[in-house]
């Protein structure tokens, strides 16, 4: 199927439906693809879809043997000044949930969150996924589930020692630029949230989480 255009369409797709597209995306198919086949996908499920001669609307047809290859990890992230590259990279990786987490180096307080979703949808159309992942509102840093985490602990470069081995992660901690206080890693210290090396180099950001992914993935 490589090469034919793949459109997130949302719930609810099933064989026959008619489903009405924005202007863009008609225009994608027709002017710039120049053809009226694609392919649909949401709720982990890929159709092959047809662009109607009216250019309005699509007609869903039979569903492919394309199996999600989408994960189930949740990334709380400090917001970056460059998140969109984040979540892009990430999304690509296959994260199922992003959770925005504030904490006292966070300096991203004015996040146009609609354009983060849209990015998030292109990297899922680009990465042949068959979900897009949810990104929920902010939460404290003192609201995390400690319990079910691990985090990007910048410590390690500087010789900290750190656990050889990640087994069943399913939530991942990035840090803000400036990364994480003192008091906040007093706090993961506290209640045993484990670590992970990213190497003998300070990362930024955008790029600690696809770093970390890949070790856990």
């Amino acid at each position: 199927m490589k090469n034919i255009p793949r459109i997130f369409i949302g719930t609810n797709i099933e064989n026959g439906k008619i489903i009405p597209v924005e202007k863009s995306v008609a225009h994608y198919l027709g002017h710039v693809m120049r053809r009226n086949d694609c392919l649909v996908f949401g709720d982990g499920y890929e159709y092959n879809a047809t662009l109607n001669p009216d250019g309005k609307t699509l007609t869903v047809g039979n569903k492919t043997e394309h199996n999600d290859p989408s994960g189930d990890i949740t990334l709380y992230f400090a917001p970056i000044k460059r998140l969109d590259d984040m979540l892009n990279m990430a999304t690509q990786m296959g994260v199922a949930k992003f959770v925005p987490v504030i904490t006292e180096r966070t300096v991203a307080n004015h996040i146009n969150w609609e354009r983060m979703k849209k990015i998030v949808v292109e990297a899922a159309e680009q990465s042949n996924r068959n979900s897009v992942p949810d990104i929920t509102s902010p939460i404290k840093f003192n609201d995390l589930p400690f319990a079910d985490l691990i985090f990007a602990d910048e410590r390690a470069a500087y010789g900290r020692e750190m656990p050889k081995e990640y087994k069943n992660v399913k939530s991942i901690l990035i840090g803000p630029e400036g990364g994480f206080s003192d008091s906040e890693f007093e706090t993961l210290d506290k209640n045993n949230v484990r670590g992970i090396s990213l190497g003998k180099t300070i990362l930024r950001a955008e790029l600690a989480a696809p770093i970390a992914l890949a070790k856990v993935i």
